[in-house]
Order: structure tokens, then sequence, then C-alpha cells
């Protein structure tokens, strides 16, 4: 047995052994279904739900079972946060962005274009604020939410043609869902939203010319490669993109308390693990496609410039009409720009030591 492997198992027994020492005996059989918005072929995101599942049934010797759902197979992927809110299915587990359109607020639970890394995602979501805030605003929708993972920053995605300057969006079809499709909207590009199962048919037969989706592990497993040769970097609207677990309130609210924990705890282990395995993954991944042919390009200086501005032109003017969007924007700026200022001071001169060629 792996050493890691090891102190994990240990750690399962530890946390079993405390639940049956509080009378696990005495507590109820409960069995439940996650939707999950991601399809099984996507080991890595969807995943993180099987990470939830399997320590939450260890941690409660197995009282407290959920069954994982793919995308498709009770409600369509896009439509996970409606079928927890509604107790069609008791959980969930989707990236909030997808959700933009019922309020832009949704996007701070996932990414924000030119916004925070995975790790300050994760610190501002535990330890500055952004998990009390964006649960104000799920409440609403009678949902209580869970960080379930993190991708890192993401590709800025495959086109089938080269991208030369900021001009060359124009007209340009791409699969890019919540507010990084409107930004690259207002640059003249026409943005859709599909789930991951529908995307490589669609670049296929041209009904796309363009789609982001995560990284090299993903991208590889679903084959863009072979109807796009243009891969580009950074993708700049998903600098640490979240994924979530949504529960609905009602059904949480039912459960012991000592499930409620074993669920918190289950969580936040999904929550490390899936960006551990993302860094993992996608550097043999990136060479393989390398070796396959993949051309890979930064995006066009003018094209970052002109996203950047129009992105805070465009949080400015969401933040004058929508109360919720702006109590949390208020405090998510200032906690980024905190931030941005510590990691120039050490991150990003260790880092880019690290990268150059000494």
């Amino acid at each position: 047995m792996k050493r890691r492997d090891l102190i994990k198992g240990a750690g399962a027994g530890l946390l079993a052994g405390a639940f049956s020492s509080a009378g696990a005996a005495d507590l109820p059989a409960i069995r439940w279904r996650l939707a999950s918005s991601f399809p099984k072929s996507l080991d890595t995101i969807y995943g993180a739900g099987e990470v939830l599942v399997r320590r939450l049934e260890q941690i409660t010797q197995g009282k407290f079972q959920i069954r994982v759902f793919a995308g498709g197979e009770i409600v369509p992927g896009l439509q996970v946060l409606d079928a927890v809110q509604n107790g069609t299915v008791e959980c969930g587990h989707s990236a909030s962005y997808y959700y933009v359109g019922k309020n832009m607020a949704f996007a701070f639970d996932t990414a924000m274009p030119f916004g925070l890394t995975a790790r300050m995602q994760n610190s501002w979501m535990y330890s500055g604020g952004g998990l009390k805030l964006t649960r104000e605003l799920f409440k609403d929708y009678n949902i209580l939410n869970f960080l379930g993972g993190n991708t890192g920053v993401q590709m800025g995605g495959w086109f089938r043609k080269e991208i030369k300057s900021l001009a060359d969006l124009k007209g340009l079809k791409m699969r890019i869902p919540g507010i990084g499709g409107q930004i690259m909207a207002r640059l003249g590009a026409v943005p859709q939203t599909l789930a991951g199962g529908d995307i490589y048919q669609s670049l296929e037969r041209g009904a796309l010319d363009a789609t982001e989706w995560v990284g090299p592990y993903d991208d590889e497993k679903l084959g863009f490669h072979k109807v796009a040769k243009h891969y580009y970097y950074p993708g700049w609207w998903e600098g640490g993109p979240q994924l979530s677990f949504y529960v609905n309130m009602k059904k949480w609210a039912e459960l012991p308390p000592a499930y409620q924990a074993a669920f918190e705890a289950a969580a936040a282990e999904a929550n490390v693990h899936m960006l551990s395995e993302y860094d993992a993954k996608n550097p043999p991944a990136l060479m393989r496609l390398v070796r396959a042919g993949v051309q890979l390009h930064p995006f066009p200086h003018d094209m970052l410039v002109a996203a950047h501005e129009t992105a805070f032109e465009l949080y400015d003017e969401e933040a004058a009409k929508n109360p919720a969007f702006k109590k949390i924007y208020t405090e998510w700026k200032k906690f980024r720009d905190a931030e941005i200022q510590w990691f120039k001071v050490a991150e990003a001169s260790y880092a880019n030591f690290l990268y150059s060629d000494k």
C-alpha cells in the first residue's frame, strides 16, 4: 500500500471510530442521489463526486450513502442547480457560473474573469468571507453550497484557425459559458453554452469555431485536438475555477448533526483532491498533445488588455443594478486586490525564477 493511501485510510478509520463511539448504531440509514453536471469520462472533475461519497460512506460506516449520476442521467448537465432547488435530487455537483442567467453573482462561486487563482479562491471562500456571502445568495434558491474541487488556471481553449489579434474574434462562434462568454460577446465573438458531452460534435461539424473546456488532461479525453489544432493560453476567464456541491436545504436540515459534519469533511477532501489530480495529470497530457501536432499559442496581448478592461467595466455595470452582485463584488474585489499585492512579492518572484531559463 502506498504511504498516501495508508495515511488516508488511517484518517478515515479514525473518523469512523469517532463516529461509532458517538452512537452511530442509533442513527438512520440514509440514501441520497447526486446529480453531476459532468460525464463519467471526465474522471477527475466527475470523480470529485465519487471522492465525496466514498469518504462519506467510510466515515458513517455505510449508513449515509449517496449515488452519483452523470450529466444527463437524471437531468441535463446544465440543470443541476434547478434539480437540487426543486428537490428532484438531494444534492448535486456543478459549476455555479453555468447559472449566471439567474443571477450574475453565481459566478463568484466558480470564477470571475481576471479573478482569483485556485489558492486565492480557497482562501477567499474558507477564510475571507466568500462562503458566507455566497451562501446568502444560494439560500434564496433553497441550496447550501460547499466547495467541491478546483481545476487550477485553465487553458484558453481550442481554435480551428489561428487568432493573431483582437480583430480575429469578430464573428467567432465559441463555446464559453458565464461571464467569460459575455466579455467575449463584447469583443465581437458569438458565445455559446454547451455541456461537456455536447462540445466535440459541434466543433467537428463547424457549429463552433472554438471551445474552451478545462486543460490538457480533460481536453485530450474529449478529443478536441482532432478537430482543432490551435491551443491557446491562458484561460483568463478561469484563473482558479471552483466546482461546488449543492445540497437541498430542507434535506440538509433533516440530517443528523453527525451526518452533516461527515458531509462537510468529505466535501473538503474532494475539494483538495481535484486540484492535486489536475496538477499531476495535466503536464504529461500537454506533452502528448504537443507530440500529436497541437500548436500552442499565447493569446494576443491586445486581446488580453481589451478583455481585462471589458471585464471590470461589466462588473461595475452589474454592481450598479444588481444588489446581490454588488454585495459580493465589493468584498471580493478588496480581497483580490490585497492578494495580488502579496502574491507579487514572494509567489510571483519565486515562480518566475523557476520558470526561467536561468
